[in-house]
């Protein structure tokens, strides 16, 4: 029978599961798949972001990102390109639930065992998906599959992995992990963009001719110099929290606000209350668009 008999969510550096469905099946193919996939799952780190380790009748998949990776064992004539679609899923639904911090700081297994519930979800929806449910993400995934294929390895061999640190079952390929895809750039977004730059700028040549300044005649003046550095730096980290993905973004937001708007308070004076209100303004322009601008929802023909 075609299916998904079972997933879990491990942590790559160390192998610990973080999460796994529950399952009832104790055959012995099963049970000794069970084993090879923690085995495998010890090791992953040495592997490319995709891979699968045939079986004559089970198969295992796993897709790792970044401090995660997703495992499944399906029976072997499931399709492979379903399989990475099913893992992609998953990989989603932990990134949205669950930071960085929580999964480096777990020490014991299945410290997120309520995900259980959505890994039940999502394996019964690809348990029973047709080919017109799943037909836009199944082109997307064969096409990165075609350019970038999972490594082979063999299911025998998984169990052997286990503590070996000069492997030699596959080729280790360099390749770029996935990247969590965020939602469109908005004009408003490049409009806040483009005044961060130029707020960046302000506090940098100012910070740097009051720099010369102060070393030369006026050493009381470094902490006006630290107040405009440090604005600049957090314009720069602002730009990147608006086009990229990070963990515990809302928590770095804020810190950079109210970074810029204490080091301005900081230069009253230097800075008259336009110009203070201009900064700040630009600061929490940035900090909106940082929060509003949240992972690509999920593509309806392969999720739950």
């Amino acid at each position: 029978m075609s299916m998904i008999f079972f997933a879990c969510v491990v942590r790559v550096r160390d192998g610990l599961p973080l999460s796994a469905s529950t399952d009832f099946h104790f055959n012995r193919d099963f049970l000794e798949c069970r084993k090879r996939l923690k085995a495998l799952s010890s090791v992953l780190a040495r592997y490319p972001s995709r891979g699968t380790a045939k079986g004559r009748d089970l198969s295992i998949h796993f897709l790792s990102s970044d401090d995660i990776a997703c495992m499944a064992i399906c029976s072997s004539n499931y399709s492979t390109i379903m399989a990475f679609c099913f893992l992609e899923e998953l990989q989603w639904e932990f990134a949205a639930s669950y930071d960085t911090t929580s999964i480096n700081l777990a020490s014991r297994p299945y410290a997120f065992l309520e995900f259980d519930n959505v890994i039940q979800k999502v394996k019964c929806h690809f348990n029973h998906a047709s080919g017109s449910q799943t037909k836009a993400n199944w082109e997307r995934i064969q096409e990165e599959l075609k350019f970038q294929p999972p490594v082979q390895l063999k299911l025998e061999d998984a169990e052997l992995m286990n503590g070996m640190t000069n492997g030699g079952h596959a080729e280790v390929h360099v390749e770029v992990a996935p990247t969590y895809r965020m939602q469109r750039v908005t004009p408003l977004g490049i409009l806040s963009l483009v005044l961060n730059i130029m707020c960046g700028a302000l506090n940098l040549i100012r910070g740097v001719h009051l720099a010369e300044y102060s070393f030369q005649e006026d050493h009381e003046g470094l902490g006006n110099v630290i107040a405009f550095f440090l604005p600049f730096i957090a314009c720069v980290l602002q730009c990147y929290l608006y086009l990229f993905y990070s963990s515990a973004r809302k928590t770095k937001t804020f810190v950079l606000f109210f970074s810029v708007c204490l080091c301005n308070i900081y230069l009253y004076g230097l800075r008259n209350l336009w110009q203070i209100a201009f900064h700040v303004g630009v600061a929490s322009l940035s900090s909106h668009q940082i929060l509003t601008r949240q992972l690509m929802e999920k593509q309806p023909d392969c999720g739950v």
